[in-house]
């Protein structure tokens, strides 16, 4: 339940963007561990060689898929339940604290 005054050609407009931008981020992440993976192979031996040492072969991948995992769970938030329910109910409670908050400072002026 979101409570956003935008109109809905804008929201779906950043949605859009935010999709791009992790679909972007995950073909980066593929492209760049493909090669990676390739160099540590040694398909490249004769002419480049990367120079990483041995664990910068795998922390790469495990850091920066760590990254793109928290990337993915922002974009596709509303798509999991989990979320989406966690959310709606963290703006319930808030609401309802707020809510009670004011009641008790009008309460406290009129006593």
């Amino acid at each position: 339940m979101e409570f956003n005054n935008d109109d809905p050609y804008k929201r779906a407009q950043r949605k859009v963007k935010e999709l791009k931008g992790f679909y972007a981020h995950a073909t980066v992440y593929i492209i760049v561990n493909i090669f990676l993976v390739l160099s540590q192979m040694g398909l490249f031996s004769g002419n480049f060689h990367v120079g990483l040492p041995v664990w910068g072969y795998f922390t790469t991948p495990f850091f920066w898929g760590i990254g793109l995992f928290f990337h993915g769970l922002m974009v596709f938030k509303d798509r999991i339940p989990v979320l989406r329910n966690w959310e709606e109910h963290k703006i319930k409670e808030l609401m309802d604290r707020e809510e009670k908050e004011y009641k008790n400072t009008f309460k406290d002026d009129y006593l």
